[in-house]
């Protein structure tokens, strides 16, 4: 098996190389030289072989060019004499069997590179890291938690036809510090789960948690690949934050960062003296300034496939975020530089092996190319991921809502253009980490007006996010409606939360998902033209849009006011003769609106605008949202969905039927 598995390894085939390399606790069997008396003698001895067992670490270390090979740790006092390593084929593997070791214990790997220098460096294959400053590998012994989320895992798909709302995260500024300390992946849970049940999301996405030195790069320029970032704790407490997240009917989804790394040189970087990881070109370094893995390797390429399916493998995870993916298309990420053909190799061959392994688990891409079939299965000629971040739609969508509204009317195709490429690949529609930083503003700043009017552009924002085709992202802290850009350092702004309009954000996005999850016609084959309708397109002189949705029984009209304009009765044409019933409108004083919504169900009327068969005449107010359900065909009032004393009942009882 070893022998098959290094082969595949030095083929660029392998996904599982954790299995072989690395610190593993194991137990094996020795012979133990003893002396034993003779029978007719006993002054007199022989030796004797008995067989024992021992506990103890095999460390195995790829490293080519490296030789006179030690393991140095607590557990010897970092002298290199007395574990040497033995070369075990002429591949550049070296391994040592050390017994009576425990987890926790620091070490590192010395050994004399390619230039002939003595260094020191960390276990690329280890699962636990010394949190910064220090450099060290800990050994810890990843076998045999004791996991509960076996319902979970077997109703676990790629959500194509489900809904899809993911709250993405960063694990160390979400809740912030205690007493100077991070909080450990089993604390954070504890806030988390009733908070995410709360607001109705179905999946996290927390940002990398692969062992990172320098807190400002986020995760995303990593030393351990295969290391739980100890910031929060060891393996198996990221075990259990996602064996109860699971457990509590949440996705968990991972951001990994397979394009580049730290150039700290206690870790990758020149490893045994060559460039084992990284390019030897003049793409050696990153536009981060990290160093960019070579992808064209087949070293690398098996290296970076174990590491994603490691985690999958021995933490659950549901799903894994590929950053950065126009950086492994294009050279460099600039499509003039041409195309990385190793690169794009490296991402089919990921997907196709990852998918097989796990064919219930997704792939997501953080592209911003125009890339050609990057959700189009691999057997098919694509490169196999099953979703695309779609970031012309965020980019596009947050500077119309920037816009005065004077000026809307001549960046009309900004709210539309989206729809006209939404069928060529499954889309995902993120409001990400990467819009609150760096000086873009906070989701609230980015939108035009004065404070009422960000606030109603933000609930009308997020009506719009849920009510387009595509699954669903939004970052922690846009549900608070926060004036500050997100901190690493610094714990979300929770305070807020005590000032209603902000609080009523929170109330806009709860009930969202909630109508989200309920309406079949908001997720069930999203990527079927046939389910939606463009009802007005074209008004760009009021600055209005709407579309229906519509899946079986399941029929939604979604309207949009993008101007400070109230309209006592505006028509919107339909294509449905009935009636309809308001489920949904921004403008709802629970939401921190004026209160201009729709109480009663409306009836349809012949001939509406922009050619529509039918049309239904709507309470509009300025920068208001709003949801209809389609009922039935028209029929008295007295037989609608209304109760003695007019009050709709539809909203409630979409609500308790989640």
């Amino acid at each position: 098996m070893a022998f098959g598995l290094l082969f595949d390894y030095l083929n660029g085939q392998c996904i599982n190389a954790y299995k072989f390399f690395g610190a593993h606790f194991e137990q094996r069997e020795i012979e133990d030289v003893v002396e034993v008396p003779l029978k007719k003698d006993p002054t007199r001895t022989k030796k004797s072989v008995k067989k024992k067992y021992v506990e103890g670490v095999v460390f195995r270390l790829y490293a080519p060019m490296a030789s006179d090979v030690s393991v140095i740790g607590d557990f010897n006092n970092w002298d290199p004499t007395i574990h040497k390593l033995q070369k075990i084929d002429e591949c550049g593997v070296f391994e040592i069997f050390i017994e009576d070791l425990h987890n926790y214990s620091f070490y590192k790997y010395h050994f004399k590179n390619a230039h002939g220098e003595y260094v020191d460096k960390a276990d690329p294959f280890a699962f636990l890291s010394e949190y910064r400053p220090g450099s060290c590998s800990r050994l810890f012994n990843i076998e045999n938690f004791a996991w509960h989320d076996e319902e979970f895992l077997k109703s676990r798909d790629r959500n194509f036809d489900k809904p899809m709302s993911i709250y993405e995260m960063h694990l160390g500024s979400w809740k912030g510090k205690v007493d100077n300390r991070n909080l450990s992946y089993e604390e954070v849970a504890d806030y988390l789960i009733p908070y995410i049940k709360d607001l109705g999301y179905t999946h996290i996405e927390i940002m990398p948690i692969t062992q990172y030195p320098f807190d400002g790069s986020w995760g995303y320029q990593a030393t351990g690949f295969f290391s739980v970032d100890s910031r929060y704790g060891n393996p198996f407490q990221l075990m259990s934050f996602i064996d109860r997240m699971h457990q509590a009917g949440i996705g968990v989804i991972l951001d990994f960062a397979p394009v580049h790394f730290a150039t700290d040189p206690w870790a990758l970087v020149q490893f045994d003296g060559t460039d084992m990881y990284e390019y030897s070109n003049e793409h050696r370094y990153s536009p981060w300034g990290s160093l960019q893995f070579d992808l064209g390797k087949d070293p690398v390429r098996s290296f970076l496939m174990s590491a994603m399916n490691f985690f999958l493998d021995y933490f659950h995870f549901d799903g894994i975020r590929v950053d950065a993916v126009s950086n492994i298309l294009y050279w460099d990420g600039n499509k003039n530089n041409g195309q990385n053909d190793g690169a794009v190799e490296f991402i089919k061959r990921l997907n196709g092996k990852i998918h097989y392994a796990h064919p219930d688990i997704m792939m997501i891409a953080e592209d911003s190319t125009d890339f050609t079939g990057v959700t189009r299965p691999v057997e098919y000629g694509g490169l196999g991921f099953d979703y695309k971040w779609d970031l012309g739609w965020m980019n596009d969508t947050l500077k119309y809502y920037a816009l005065d509204p004077i000026y809307k009317k001549y960046d009309h195709n900004k709210l539309t253009f989206s729809m006209a490429y939404f069928y060529s690949d499954n889309f995902l529609l993120p409001l990400s980490h990467d819009e609150v930083v760096h000086g873009k503003g906070t989701i609230l700043n980015k939108m035009w007006g004065n404070y009422d009017q960000k606030f109603a552009l933000v609930r009308n924002l997020y009506t719009y996010q849920f009510a387009h085709p595509g699954k669903k992202l939004n970052f922690m802290g846009n549900e608070l409606a926060s004036w500050d850009e997100w901190n690493e350092n610094k714990s979300l702004p929770w305070e807020l939360k005590r000032f209603p309009k902000h609080d009523s954000v929170s109330r806009v996005v709860r009930d969202l998902n909630l109508i989200y999850r309920a309406e079949k016609a908001m997720h069930f084959e999203e990527h079927n033209p046939a389910h939606f309708n463009w009802l007005m397109v074209d008004n760009s002189n009021d600055s209005v849009f709407a579309f229906e949705r519509r899946v079986g029984d399941s029929h939604l009209v979604f309207i949009f006011n993008m101007t400070p304009n109230y309209y006592e009765y505006y028509d919107i044409g339909v294509t449905r003769e009935g009636t309809y019933q308001e489920i949904f409108n921004t403008d709802k004083d629970v939401y921190g609106g004026s209160n201009a919504y729709n109480g009663l169900p409306i009836m349809s009327y012949y001939y509406g605008p922009e050619g529509k068969p039918h049309k239904i005449t709507v309470k509009l107010a300025g920068f208001a949202a709003c949801i209809f359900k389609y009922i039935h065909p028209n029929k008295p009032l007295e037989e609608s969905n209304e109760d003695e004393d007019g009050e709709n009942k539809l909203e409630d009882d979409t609500k308790e039927n989640l």
